[in-house]
């Protein structure tokens, strides 16, 4: 357990630059703990009571929510930028679409996008309700994960090819 002294900064920024991993599980006391999908981590925004039991040890408990696949094709034109994304998806199925579900991005267009763009998406997919958003975590990752002189806790993590949603989103950056 890892608790931030108050005034260190905005959450979802810290967990992101100092504690998000690749393939792990993260829950935090903010809505906005979901950023950390970005580098292709499990996070979890809950309330004061789930927070304080999981930092007392006990287990965290979640429904299993769907899986929603958002699958990126193209590439984002000049001055668009990776929130215009979200709004887009935020468009399609409102402030409830996401409840009970994960927003899980593949797609070719995925590796257009930086850690800070991805981290965008999914700090924003909180606004659809959504449990969490996640990308997969790959080259773009590691660069980010150097930045910050973490490479060595990189992996590469991606949904198998024959990986099952629940539905799928389509949106093609370019346009």
């Amino acid at each position: 357990v890892i608790c931030s002294r108050i005034g260190n900064g905005i959450c979802h920024q810290l967990h992101l630059e100092h504690w998000a991993r690749p393939g792990q599980t993260l829950i935090g006391g903010d809505s906005h703990t979901v950023a950390a999908g970005g580098i292709g981590m499990l996070s979890i925004g809950v309330g004061g009571f789930d927070g304080a039991m999981a930092m007392a040890g006990e287990p965290f408990y979640l429904v299993m929510p769907q899986i929603v696949r958002v699958n990126l094709v193209g590439k984002l034109p000049a001055f668009v930028s990776a929130k215009n994304v979200i709004l887009e998806i935020l468009r399609r199925i409102g402030v409830q679409g996401g409840v009970g579900k994960i927003l899980e991005y593949t797609g070719s267009g995925v590796t257009t996008l930086n850690v800070a763009e991805r981290s965008t998406i999914t700090n924003m997919g909180q606004e659809t309700g959504a449990t969490t958003s996640v990308f997969p975590s790959d080259e773009n990752t590691r660069k980010w994960l150097r930045a910050y002189h973490r490479e060595e806790q990189w992996i590469p993590l991606a949904a198998d090819a024959d990986a099952v949603y629940d539905e799928t989103i389509e949106i093609d950056l370019s346009t």
